[in-house]
């Protein structure tokens, strides 16, 4: 039977935490998933964590590839996915129990819903809740504040491609993603709840960016979505050119009431 839902995830040396993910995978009210867990070329006691798991429910699934990155382990995870929708999950992470079984009813009911998010729960060395807000096309264009845990539906996979495996550096993967969303047929639907825990540590991958490598990733993000750029600053110019034109007409209507005397 072919499941609804395909859960990604990619794993890289995440023995210590791979257990905790799989087990909220395993908790979640929605039953009707598989969970593709790719080894991308770990070195430590993961794969036999992993298989563990795999004989324990068989909707656990195990590949294990030469390590190429997260980009491409997602990738090789979803071209494995049967499922109409897909949910990139790191191994460090943890969904909350309702958070497919509400999305996967939401996007039944709309068909231009392509990707689902909400907030999160921080764990670890950090606490206190994520909140993520309703979609903003502007503030996507900044920085990325959408986690790569969200629930997407497969065919924006087939419009827009995969993850983008050519970032000069690791690390910002799902800002492009959404980025090319916006150019998609497809809405974001924001789910104002917590719909997965956060694990922060300080060994986590962004953290190792200095300065030139996160300008080298935005320099080549907005050279690949320049039009995106263009047309949202000429959409903005737009805007304040009639903002300031309606600003102007008010100064202009109450020196005239102010001249009439009414």
């Amino acid at each position: 039977m072919i499941p609804q839902l395909s859960i990604i995830i990619p794993c890289f040396n995440s023995e210590k935490t791979l257990e905790e993910t799989l087990q909220s995978v395993l908790n979640q009210y929605f039953s009707d998933w598989e969970a593709i867990i790719v080894n991308d070329g770990s070195k430590d006691n993961l794969e036999e964590i992993a298989l563990k798991w795999v004989n324990k429910d068989s909707r656990f699934k195990y590949f294990k590839k030469e390590n190429g990155g997260l980009g491409t382990a997602r990738n090789y995870g979803i071209l494995k996915a049967q499922g109409k929708f897909i949910l990139p999950l790191d191994s460090d992470n943890k969904i909350r129990p309702v958070f497919a079984l509400k999305a996967l009813q939401i996007f039944n009911q709309n068909e231009n819903i392509g990707v689902i998010y909400g907030n999160a729960m921080y764990f670890g060395e950090k606490e206190g809740i994520w909140e993520v807000g309703s979609f903003n096309i502007y503030k996507m264009l900044v920085h990325n504040y959408i986690d790569a845990c969200s629930i997407i539906r497969k065919s924006v996979f087939d419009i827009i491609g995969h993850y983008d495996t050519n970032l000069p550096y690791q690390g910002h993967e799902d800002w492009d993603l959404w980025l090319s969303v916006i150019n998609s047929p497809f809405d974001f639907y924001y789910l104002e709840e917590i719909t997965f825990d956060y694990r922060v540590s300080n060994n986590s991958m962004i953290k190792s960016f200095d300065k030139k490598m996160l300008e080298d990733n935005i320099e080549y993000i907005q050279k690949k979505h320049f039009k995106l750029y263009v047309n949202a600053f000429m959409e903005l110019l737009s805007k304040q050119k009639y903002i300031d034109k309606t600003f102007n007409n008010i100064i202009w209507l109450k020196n005239l009431k102010r001249k009439l005397k009414l």
